[in-house]
């Protein structure tokens, strides 16, 4: 679902915990409004005042973030970890419409 069909790199990502939770921030280092989610989100600016995501802390599971709603756009895979400026998930600017998490079976 992303521009075009042509995969140019893949790994493997693993969540051995198979718990999910994730804070989404409006503002670098973890400042301004906060979101948590647990679950899937097709529609992050419907449930928040902002479409900007610019710092977020992953505390369970492995998460995708998609540029556009409804998990199009370009992909940025996140694991556990804190991550201060949207630069450090290789994101070139801080939109994310929605989020999935990454499930293994």
């Amino acid at each position: 679902m992303g521009y075009n069909d042509n995969i140019r790199s893949c790994r493997i990502i693993r969540n051995t915990s198979g718990m999910f939770r994730i804070r989404l921030y409006e503002r670098p280092d973890f400042a301004g409004q906060m979101m948590e989610f647990s679950e899937d989100n097709p529609n992050l600016p419907e449930c928040g005042r902002h479409r900007e995501v610019n710092s977020c802390n992953v505390m369970d599971g492995a998460w995708v973030f998609y540029e556009h709603p409804n998990y199009r756009g370009r992909q940025h895979p996140l694991e556990r970890a804190e991550y201060r400026h949207f630069t450090e998930w290789n994101a070139m600017h801080p939109n994310v419409g929605s989020i999935r998490r990454v499930q293994n079976f």
